[in-house]
């Protein structure tokens, strides 16, 4: 059913895990599109309670994949890709599951977008967690916006934005980005545990919650989820992000001028 992705379901749990081991699980356009069409189509499985999500290989998930960007013989065609990119957050945000994010290796850009709009989020010691989109000249999309102002507030979510720094589990837990840090190997036991304790309380309790919290914040959502779209199509046609793309290619240091 899914060429990037792979979704199982066991009784009341779903696993979900991104499948491009040989990118570092880089979403391509095809990625983005499946993991917007596995959480639209979770939304309807009622008797799934809890979800994990994971990356294939040896790290959860590197981002956008931007040799696709600038790919001449296939360009990704950014509306679409947004379009898309707005349908995985929303649908990963309308879940009525509680859903674990895994996270081994780094989860940088989309990537971690991904994982904080997880309900929790747990991450190997030595994972590298970054929101690196200025790295390239770009806004964070797939509600990183609003999914670091839901944790961390607006101040400190306008410094990381900016920063785009590196952090290590710790760091990241320090800030209140994630919420357990596990021993390296670990994560894949640790999150099936917490899932397993998740289906053993009286969880239909907890989803009711769930519910009531997130339903309140969908239009803020949805209009946060309009302007990342609008803006990273405008930073899309900008000499900065034409230069953090070349610089990224020939592994160098990228020369910015604020246009």
């Amino acid at each position: 059913m899914y060429s990037t992705i792979e979704l199982t379901i066991e009784g009341r749990l779903a696993r979900l895990t991104m499948n491009r081991p040989e990118s570092m699980n880089a979403m391509d356009d095809t990625m983005m599109k499946e993991l917007a069409d596995a959480f639209e189509s979770l939304s309807s499985h009622n008797e799934v309670q809890v979800l994990i999500i994971n990356g294939a290989g040896r790290t959860f998930s590197a981002g956008g994949d931007i040799k696709k960007m600038i790919d001449p013989d296939a360009p990704m065609d950014i509306e679409k890709v947004m379009t898309d990119v707005s349908r995985l957050a929303k649908g990963l945000y309308e879940l009525p599951q509680i859903t674990i994010a895994a996270i081994h290796g780094s989860a940088a850009g989309l990537g971690f977008s991904l994982a904080l709009g997880c309900d929790v989020i747990i991450a190997e010691e030595n994972s590298k967690l970054a929101m690196n989109f200025i790295g390239i000249g770009l806004v964070p999309d797939g509600a990183g916006h609003f999914f670091l102002k839901e944790r961390i507030g607006v101040p400190q979510a306008k410094q990381l934005i900016w920063s785009g720094d590196v952090m290590n589990a710790e760091t990241a837990k320090g800030k209140g980005l994630i919420d357990q840090i596990v021993p390296d190997g670990s994560v894949s036991q640790a999150s099936e545990e917490l899932a397993q304790k998740f289906l053993s309380a009286p969880i239909a309790a907890m989803l009711a919650s769930k519910k009531i919290l997130h339903e309140q914040k969908i239009g803020e959502l949805e209009n946060v989820l309009r302007m990342e779209s609008e803006q990273q199509v405008a930073m899309r046609n900008t000499k900065d992000h034409l230069e953090g793309i070349n610089a990224f290619v020939e592994k160098r240091k990228p020369a910015f001028i604020g246009e």
